[in-house]
């Protein structure tokens, strides 16, 4: 008991402390700046919101209510300088893997609950988080309660027991009431694996794809793409497989880039178009240590003319790597899909690398999308496969309540604010604040900011020549609005 009320006034004491720092940063750089709307020497002419989370939880997600304007007048504070005339590219959205567990999850709720928490992740309004985007699996994943695919059937090569419900009875209702809520939501989709009996190994894990059923998996994808539609569900892109180069997941399958690359060109590109549809082919879908394979995919004008772009994870190499395909390929998109929270999360040192890493570090790699991974688990990070991922955070905890976990902030600093159809600006990156910016179609930009010292910092936001000034506490993330 004494240690619990000891935590207690620990916490209220670091959140005071919080508090008293960022109204310091705050007055102490404020200068000559008004909370009025006139123009001329030492007002201001645009004033800001701002929403803050802190490495200590004091703040969590939280609007900021002291005043902050743009002036005229400059200060010694260094300067982050955002330009709107210089831009990069457009961007499709924010969101999380709606894995078939975490679909579960939210299912088992309440109907008023469920309803609730739907809005409050898919509303795209100032109330709620206004997810944008998702992923989902084709078939299985390992944050599924079982291995299954959509034809489990041996040797049906013609597809004749394809039943889109195989398996599970959540994903699809959640998503009629997602897409209700948020009708031009996108979504991509990717299978762990293609059913076994297509496979080398016979097995849900690890073995490849056998080529004598090639376009038997192309016929796949179009029955999946289609069964989905005839339920009201756009699949926006596919990846032709998840972690091509991991074999040990419960599922996986090996693809080897020139396995991808022969795939897509004379089976599932040729396949997808004869069949009339649009949905994107985006290559790869694997860590940034490996750029050379989708760089082999692309290298090859047939099935660049089929695919849209390269999907990435970050669970080894470098974020970097996003801007190497880029630059190789700048008429080609790049898509972050999938980084998750291991349990038991660090709130602190979760929130700097994936703040840092992803929100700020993909989509200044020329990244449209951030995903994390996942949605949602319970208390114990079930549901998952026998092998599957036994300790994956999700950005809820669904039990006996709610909880909202660290990367429901990531995710929601860029989701709530940065609209789709945005495009990047140009930002400087003065010492120890990372940041990325965005101008939304509605005029309005957004500048996420995040304080990668040991302590707390103040600067000024530099736009057209005027000057907002504003600080934030160490190991504190801030998105900005104006």
């Amino acid at each position: 008991m004494r240690k619990g009320l000891l935590n207690c006034y620990r916490h209220l004491i670091m959140g005071l402390a919080t508090l008293l720092i960022i109204q310091s940063c705050s007055k102490a750089s404020s200068g000559d700046t008004t909370n009025t709307n006139t123009t001329g020497t030492g007002t201001t002419t645009t004033a800001v919101t701002s929403w803050l989370t802190t490495a200590n939880e004091a703040f969590l997600l939280q609007k900021m209510t002291t005043p902050l304007n743009f002036s005229s007048v400059a200060n010694t504070n260094i300067n982050l300088t955002v330009d709107s005339t210089q831009t990069y590219q457009s961007i499709d959205g924010f969101g999380f893997a709606l894995t078939g567990g975490s679909a579960s999850l939210i299912n088992s709720l309440s109907a008023s609950a469920k309803t609730a928490l739907l809005k409050e992740l898919f509303t795209a309004d100032s109330t709620f988080i206004g997810i944008s985007y998702l992923r989902i699996s084709i078939g299985a994943s390992d944050l599924s309660a079982g291995v299954f695919t959509y034809d489990d059937t041996p040797n049906d090569t013609t597809l004749s027991q394809f039943n889109i419900n195989a398996g599970d009875a959540d994903l699809i209702p959640v998503l009629k009431q997602i897409i209700a809520l948020n009708p031009t939501i996108k979504i991509i989709a990717t299978p762990w694996t293609a059913p076994s009996w297509m496979k080398s190994n016979g097995s849900a894990i690890g073995g490849s794809l056998l080529p004598s059923y090639f376009q038997v998996y192309a016929n796949y994808f179009v029955k999946y793409i289609q069964a989905m539609q005839a339920n009201g569900i756009n699949i926006s892109a596919i990846t032709p497989q998840n972690e091509p180069l991991n074999p040990s997941n419960n599922p996986s399958m090996v693809m080897q880039a020139s396995d991808e690359l022969t795939f897509i060109k004379y089976y599932l590109g040729p396949t997808l178009q004869s069949a009339g549809i649009h949905t994107k082919i985006i290559v790869y879908d694997h860590n940034c240590d490996q750029p050379a394979y989708p760089l082999t995919v692309l290298s090859d004008s047939t099935v660049a003319s089929f695919a849209d772009g390269s999907a990435f994870h970050l669970y080894a190499g470098d974020i970097s790597a996003l801007t190497t395909v880029h630059n190789a390929f700048p008429n080609k998109n790049v898509y972050f899909t999938e980084q998750w929270v291991g349990a038991p999360s660090n709130f602190a040192n979760d929130l700097s690398w994936h703040v840092q890493n992803l929100i700020i570090g993909a989509t200044r790699n020329w990244s449209k999308n951030v995903l994390e991974w996942n949605l949602a688990s319970d208390p114990n990070y079930n549901p998952h496969t026998v092998g599957g991922c036994s300790t994956c955070l999700g950005a809820i905890t669904i039990g006996s309540g709610l909880t909202r976990n660290v990367s429901y902030y990531v995710i929601a600093h860029g989701s709530k604010f940065v609209q789709p159809g945005a495009v990047r600006i140009a930002s400087g990156l003065p010492a120890n604040l990372p940041n990325v910016a965005f101008l939304n179609p509605d005029g309005k930009k957004v500048l996420i900011v995040f304080n990668s010292a040991t302590i707390a910092q103040s600067f000024n936001i530099q736009f057209n020549g005027q000057y907002a000034a504003t600080g934030l506490p160490a190991g504190a993330v801030a998105t900005y609005i104006w």
